[in-house]
């Protein structure tokens, strides 16, 4: 069982900056990739950014240059620190990591998705 938890997020102004982290716990075993999701209210779920292993993070175009995706060493916790925020970037983001389980050296090993709770962001006018 794989427990994730967001934490940051809230009220800010824009041109300003905000930075969300995010933590899995529990039997953690292989991490594929991690990523950052968005939704906003009447729009669908939204591929932010995105980080596999040994590999450069890809971003939805609407964000480069402004948000950076980060993992710590063990790939147990990611960051996504956002700069120079617009309203368009208002939004409820969460936190996915897609884990490798059971037995990855042959037949068995399948892919889980673990979420996060969602943390809304919101930069006013």
């Amino acid at each position: 069982q794989v427990h994730v938890t967001e934490s940051g997020g809230g009220l800010v102004e824009t041109e300003g900056s905000l930075g969300l982290s995010c933590t899995a716990s529990g039997n953690i075993f292989s991490v594929n990739v991690v990523a950052w999701y968005r939704q906003a209210p009447g729009k669908e779920r939204e591929l932010v950014a995105r980080l596999r292993a040994g590999s450069s993070p890809d971003y939805v175009d609407s964000v480069k240059d402004r948000f950076t995706i980060s993992e710590d060493n063990a790939r147990k916790r990611m960051y996504l620190q956002m700069n120079s925020l617009k309203p368009e970037d208002s939004a409820v983001y969460y936190c996915d990591f897609d884990l490798f389980e059971g037995d990855c050296g042959g037949p068995g090993c399948s892919r889980v998705h673990y979420w996060g709770q969602g943390i809304q962001v919101t930069v006013s006018s």
